[in-house]
C-alpha cells in the first residue's frame, strides 16, 4: 500500500493516474472536507473545474465512527433500504433520528460551501468523484449516487487508498474506480494511517479551494481546458 506526505501529494499522484480523463470533459467533485483538497490537486493537474458533493456518514449513537450508511444532497441515502424502513422495523426511531440530524447537516453544509451557486453541470461529460480514502464506502457511494442523478456520460470514483470492502461497494455505483492502492480484505483500519500528515481540514480551506475551482468551471463541461 502506498504512503503519502499529505493530501496534496496524494492528489498530485492520483491526478497522474487520471491523465486518461483529460479529454473527456471532466468535472472533478470533492467530498468534504479532506476530499476537496485531493480533488483540487487533480483538477489542477487535468485542467478541469472543481465542485463539491455534500454527504454525511450515518453513525450509531455514542459510536459514530461505526457507520451504517450515509445521506447526501437531493435526498440521497445509502443503502437505499434505510429509506424504506417502517415503524415496525427494529431500531426505526433511533435510525430516523440520526438520519434527520444528518440531513440537516447536509443542508447547512451545502449553503456554507456552495454559497448560493448552482452545481456545475455534469450532463454529457465525465464526473470524477474524489475523497482522501475509502473506508466503509458509504459516504462515497452516496456522493456517486448524487452525481449519477445529474446524468454524466461517465462516472469515475477516485481515491488514493481504499479498503477491499469499501472498494467493492463503491465499484457498484460507478463506471470506473481508480485507486493507488487497495488493501486486502480485512486489513484496512483507517485512511489516516496512509498519510504522514493528516490534519483536520477547515471549512474556510474548503471554500477557498472551491472558489478557485469554480472559476475554472463557470462554463461547465467542454470548457475546462479554456479557462485559467
Amino acid at each position: 500500500m502506498p504512503r503519502f506526505r499529505d493530501r496534496r501529494e496524494a492528489g498530485r499522484r492520483l491526478g497522474e493516474a487520471l491523465e486518461h480523463i483529460r479529454d473527456q470533459d471532466p468535472v472533478i467533485l470533492g467530498i468534504p472536507r479532506g476530499g476537496v483538497v485531493v480533488a483540487h490537486e487533480i483538477a489542477s493537474n487535468v485542467g478541469a473545474p472543481l465542485d463539491v458533493l455534500v454527504v454525511r456518514k450515518l453513525g450509531y449513537p455514542r459510536h459514530e465512527e461505526a457507520g451504517f450508511g450515509a445521506v447526501g444532497e437531493n435526498g440521497v441515502i445509502v443503502p437505499p433500504s434505510l429509506g424504506e424502513m417502517t415503524p415496525e422495523d427494529p431500531g426505526y426511531d433511533v435510525f430516523q433520528e440520526v438520519i434527520a440530524t444528518k440531513r440537516l447537516e447536509v443542508e447547512e453544509r451545502v449553503r456554507r460551501y456552495r454559497r448560493e451557486r448552482e452545481p456545475i453541470p455534469l450532463d454529457g461529460g465525465t464526473a470524477v468523484v474524489v475523497d482522501d480514502g475509502i473506508a466503509t464506502g458509504y459516504t462515497f457511494a452516496a456522493a456517486l449516487a448524487i452525481a449519477r442523478a445529474r446524468r454524466p456520460r461517465r462516472l469515475v470514483a477516485a481515491a488514493p487508498v481504499a479498503s477491499w470492502e469499501g472498494a467493492s461497494l463503491v465499484s457498484a455505483y460507478c463506471d470506473e474506480l481508480v485507486t493507488l492502492g487497495t488493501a486486502e480484505r480485512g486489513l484496512f483500519f483507517a485512511v489516516s494511517l496512509y498519510y504522514d500528515d493528516f490534519p483536520q481540514v477547515t471549512d474556510e480551506e474548503v471554500v477557498r479551494l472551491l472558489e478557485d475551482g469554480w472559476e475554472r468551471g463557470r462554463s461547465g463541461p467542454g470548457q475546462a481546458g479554456t479557462l485559467e
